[in-house]
């Protein structure tokens, strides 16, 4: 089964061939624009995604090595995202769907983060056995997901405010340092020292979370201190980012433990472009070493926004018979 998937839902204009899960091909074309905005401008990025889904389409059929006749569904991103953005995405596949008279399937983009996992480069890929948590965390979401099949997930726990990345993003923006900032974050927090600073860690019942309290603590930090020295943050930027990223890793984990603990599973994912950070990565990893639990990690090429995992989460609707009505609209906000 051959499948074409296509992701628009923010900035990034992806397409990608899979074959029974193999990956055949994964082009992604991003949009460097939104750099001088601090943030990702919607109106350009649906503009953006007109210029780029005609040859990223193209040029994954072919690099894949297939023509257009060999696909037997496409898989888009029916939503979450940005409406303009996903708008794009939609009226491309219809359109093509209709040209060559194949099925669509919609995908949820949070169902195609958790099912990143099963994107395989070869039959020797290695996938999660089921059921497995994954703590799925980006600009935009931050979740415990239970997933007992493809087809089958339950939120256990989610925030109540803001995401994990978007602390990261929006603390670094305090900070004056270039959008996206979670990635600077990152490299800057290898450098300095996670134990220097402290900032505030809530204190929310169950799974869920939260981290407007963290944003405001570290904002009340920096104008505390700035008022007695100017040059506070440049000289404390890699120890103000390592305590930064020590504390939202600490917050992630906490509840996370406590899913995994209380669930008895064991096995464990994560997903979401904020699973390509170094910290978050080897504090999960070293979680389940030291507990005997199976931790799959995935590639940083498959964190962030791409098509191969909306290929592989349609593949798997596709095989359970699910497909998707031309006349089914994008939709900007959705849970599991």
């Amino acid at each position: 089964m051959i499948i074409l998937g296509i992701e628009s839902s923010c900035d990034d204009t992806s397409a990608a061939i899979i074959k029974d899960c193999i990956l055949m091909s994964n082009v992604i074309a991003s949009q460097r624009v939104h750099e001088a905005y601090g943030g990702v401008v919607p109106e350009l990025a649906s503009r953006a995604h007109q210029q780029n889904i005609v040859p990223v389409v193209s040029e994954a059929i072919r690099q894949a090595g297939i023509s257009k006749s060999d696909i037997d569904a496409i898989a888009f991103t029916r939503g979450p995202g940005l409406p303009g953005s996903l708008h794009v995405g939609t009226s491309f596949s219809k359109g093509l769907a209709l040209a060559l008279g194949i099925p669509l399937v919609d995908v949820n983009h949070l169902h195609g983060h958790v099912l990143a996992h099963f994107i395989k480069e070869d039959e020797s890929t290695p996938v999660p056995e089921f059921p497995f948590l994954c703590l799925l965390i980006s600009g935009g979401n931050s979740q415990i997901i239970r997933v007992d099949s493809p087809c089958e997930m339950e939120i256990l726990g989610q925030t109540i405010d803001d995401a994990a990345g978007e602390a990261f993003d929006k603390c670094a923006k305090v900070m004056g340092l270039p959008y996206p900032g979670g990635p600077i974050i990152d490299r800057l927090a290898q450098e300095g020292d996670p134990t220097r600073f402290k900032f505030a860690k809530p204190h929310i019942e169950g799974y869920n979370y939260s981290f407007s309290g963290l944003k405001t603590s570290f904002l009340y930090t920096l104008r505390d201190e700035l008022k007695n020295n100017p040059n506070f943050i440049e000289e404390n930027k890699a120890h103000l980012a390592a305590s930064l990223q020590k504390t939202i890793i600490d917050i992630l984990m906490d509840k996370f433990g406590k899913a995994i603990k209380d669930t008895g599973i064991k096995t464990v994912a994560i997903g979401g472009g904020v699973s390509a950070n170094s910290g978050v990565r080897a504090a999960v990893q070293q979680y389940c070493d030291r507990r005997g639990i199976k931790a799959f990690i995935p590639k940083r090429s498959f964190t962030t926004d791409n098509a191969a995992m909306i290929a592989v989460a349609g593949y798997f609707k596709f095989s359970n018979g699910e497909t998707c009505d031309i006349t089914a609209p994008p939709f900007a906000r959705v849970v599991i």
